[in-house]
């Protein structure tokens, strides 16, 4: 209901030229709640980030309300505003760490745009900002790591000169960590065993976050026996397992041997006093919905619930949401997960619009899309493509033609649709 005021209350204030005062009292998590709302709409969002803090609110931007505005700003490509709003607020906070979220959001934002050379200039700023530390480094080079810059962010990491990155942030094992999962994430499996043998060639000493990580890679590369191998080494050589290695193994076990191997060495890890955590169950949830097993996979979820405290989160209603066939269950399961508190994301709700387009049911298809506005999400561009594809499909050519042209008017890109007739179109529809 506030957040609901405030958008409201916002709507008014960027339709007048006249000031308007703050209707409440803001708090950090209103803040952030209402940013989440114009995250599709960079201008509003910025209007409203000066708005939350102008006279007479008492309210303080705080690293999260600042960092997240950033993270809008780079979602649409405004690097420049988006340099000028961390340079304008360097002042307000106590300390020059407080903007390094806002700094990981601007790694992140330009690294995802292939923008290489902009991250550098990122890192200069900050440097000029009093951030030159390993803490930054690490922000950038796992930026990069993220985006596919893997070969640049091991080059900086290792081989530069110009800068001397190597000498002046000499790299340890969290650096090759970032390195590995980097590569992990190229699906490049041949590097990563390469690299991980240059680990032991460069001396570098292997955590258990080392082994998790080529664990995930031999699991993702279809080798899930070989990361079980290498747990048993990783246990050999005592290094405890944590909760991420575990998860790790744990999929890698339903892949190898089905998920009741895998529940077998979930209880293992109780047993070693190692409490699972929510990506423990949405690990098993999947594993069971794989198998069609929904009933079992209903049951971890309450045993969680109730031994761990562990709460299904977004991506454990995704996994029931991807597998399960009968419609009805799965509207019934929408209600009661936003029933439960736990928000959709965007990509829910585009799940579950392909999934009733594909099927032909487009009643449900508009009901989640009005939700979706309903809950304060603002439709991005696969939110459209999404509906539009689901509309073509099922021969409703020119309401597809009324949601393509109501995309553009909002400046969104159009991507490749596909037609009734199955073929791709790479323009908005005539």
């Amino acid at each position: 209901m506030l957040l609901r005021r405030l958008s409201s209350h916002l709507r008014r204030y960027l339709s007048s030229s006249a000031t308007t005062s703050i209707p409440l009292p803001l708090d950090p998590d209103t803040v952030l709640r209402t940013l989440s709302v114009y995250s599709n709409d960079w201008q509003s969002a910025l209007e409203f980030f000066h708005y939350a803090s102008s006279p007479p609110s008492n309210f303080h931007h705080t690293p999260s309300t600042l960092s997240s505005t950033i993270d809008i700003l780079g979602k649409h490509r405004e690097f420049d505003r988006s340099r000028s709003l961390i340079s304008s607020y360097a002042s307000s906070f106590s300390s020059p760490s407080h903007l390094l979220p806002s700094f990981r959001s601007l790694f992140n934002r330009l690294a995802a745009a292939h923008l290489v050379s902009d991250v550098l200039g990122a890192f200069d700023l900050a440097e000029n900002l009093g951030l030159r530390d390993c803490t930054t480094f690490h922000l950038m080079i796992d930026a990069l790591c993220d985006h596919g810059h893997v070969s640049e962010a091991e080059n900086l990491c290792l081989r530069s000169e110009s800068p001397p990155f190597p000498s002046l942030f000499p790299p340890d094992t969290k650096t090759y960590n970032m390195l590995l999962r980097g590569w992990v994430k190229l699906r490049a499996f041949g590097r990563c065993r390469d690299f991980w043998q240059e680990m032991d060639r460069d001396r570098i000493e292997k955590d258990v976050h080392s082994y998790s990580i080529y664990m995930s890679a031999l699991s993702k590369g279809g080798k899930p026996w070989k990361a079980l191998k290498l747990f048993k080494e990783m246990q050999r050589k005592n290094i405890e397992p944590d909760i991420v290695a575990y998860n790790t193994v744990i999929h890698a076990t339903g892949h190898s041997k089905g998920v009741d191997s895998s529940i077998q060495l979930y209880q293992e890890m109780v047993e070693a006093g190692v409490e699972p955590n929510t990506a423990t169950l949405n690990t098993i949830v999947k594993l069971f919905c794989v198998e069609g097993r929904f009933k079992e996979a209903y049951c971890i979820v309450s045993r969680m619930r109730r031994k761990h405290r562990s709460q299904p989160d977004v991506l454990t209603y995704h996994c029931f949401f991807q597998y399960l066939t009968r419609p009805q269950e799965i509207i019934n399961l929408f209600e009661q997960m936003v029933q439960a508190g736990c928000r959709p994301r965007m990509d829910t709700y585009i799940i579950l619009i392909k999934k009733f387009g594909r099927w032909g049911f487009m009643k449900p298809v508009f009901d989640i899309w009005s939700k979706m506005e309903k809950h304060g999400c603002s439709p991005d561009a696969s939110a459209y493509n999404a509906i539009i594809n689901a509309l073509l499909q099922n021969g409703m050519v020119d309401m597809a033609r009324e949601y393509d042209k109501e995309m553009v008017t909002k400046g969104l890109s159009a991507k490749p649709i596909i037609q009734s007739n199955g073929a791709n179109e790479l323009n908005p529809l005539p």
